[in-house]
């Protein structure tokens, strides 16, 4: 991990605290979510280049064409997946490893998947170094899930489907949530962000509202 210049690592410091108060301001009320973000150096996640602007709620690149998403969003995907330390969850998409972070210091057991074998194996080294024993990893296509591991009670997606994903949903336990960016793979396409709750009578679906986020791809990527 890059050691940072102790000017940086205290306002870094300054600014995580700052940002915790305004997702508190933007609603976020569940305070185990706001103590994990506040215990993540966000800033050990981006290119060097970035680290600067790690607590500014901003989506920052991270290489091969993918980007940490904002706080905010971290935050919102986070609570409303109602994680606790009994929670089994499957997260589509690792990137740098800064979700898969926040969601194992609230849950069970977490398994994600990334389709970029450099992005996995930088996740993974983050892992080691924080200590993390809670995270499988797997180099593979999200969107066919991880079947040999389901059910899961949580799926969190961190890249937008064209849809709700079927396959996901039924590697989804009753009674368990999901929560996916759905919308147009176009720059300039609307994408919202769904909860889905998988219950005995059906599923319920909330919409979220508007965000952001990288196409969900089939496949494994080519080596860089």
């Amino acid at each position: 991990m890059n050691r940072l210049r102790p000017a940086l690592e205290e306002a870094l410091a300054a600014e995580r605290e700052e940002l915790l108060e305004s997702l508190r301001r933007l609603g976020v009320a569940d305070e185990r979510v706001l103590e994990a973000i506040g215990r993540v150096p966000r800033e050990q996640f981006v290119p060097e280049a970035f680290q600067d602007r790690a607590y500014r709620n901003l989506a920052l690149p991270i290489g091969h064409q993918q980007t940490i998403s904002q706080p905010w969003v971290v935050a919102r995907m986070t609570e409303a997946l109602e994680v606790t330390d009994r929670t089994k969850v499957l997260e589509v998409g690792t990137g740098c490893g800064y979700q898969s972070v926040v969601l194992s210091l609230l849950c069970r057991r977490l398994y994600t998947i990334e389709r970029h074998k450099g992005l996995k194996d930088e996740a993974e080294r983050r892992f080691r170094h924080f200590g993390l024993t809670n995270i499988t990893t797997h180099l593979g296509d999200g969107s066919l899930g991880w079947p040999e591991q389901a059910p899961f009670e949580r799926i969190i997606v961190t890249a937008a489907a064209e849809d709700i994903p079927p396959v996901l949903l039924s590697q989804l336990a009753e009674g368990g949530i999901m929560i996916v960016p759905v919308g147009s793979q176009a720059s300039d396409g609307e994408q919202r962000l769904y909860r889905v709750d998988k219950g005995p009578l059906g599923l319920e679906i909330e919409d979220m509202g508007e965000v952001r986020f990288v196409p969900l791809v089939a496949g494994v990527a080519a080596p860089a």
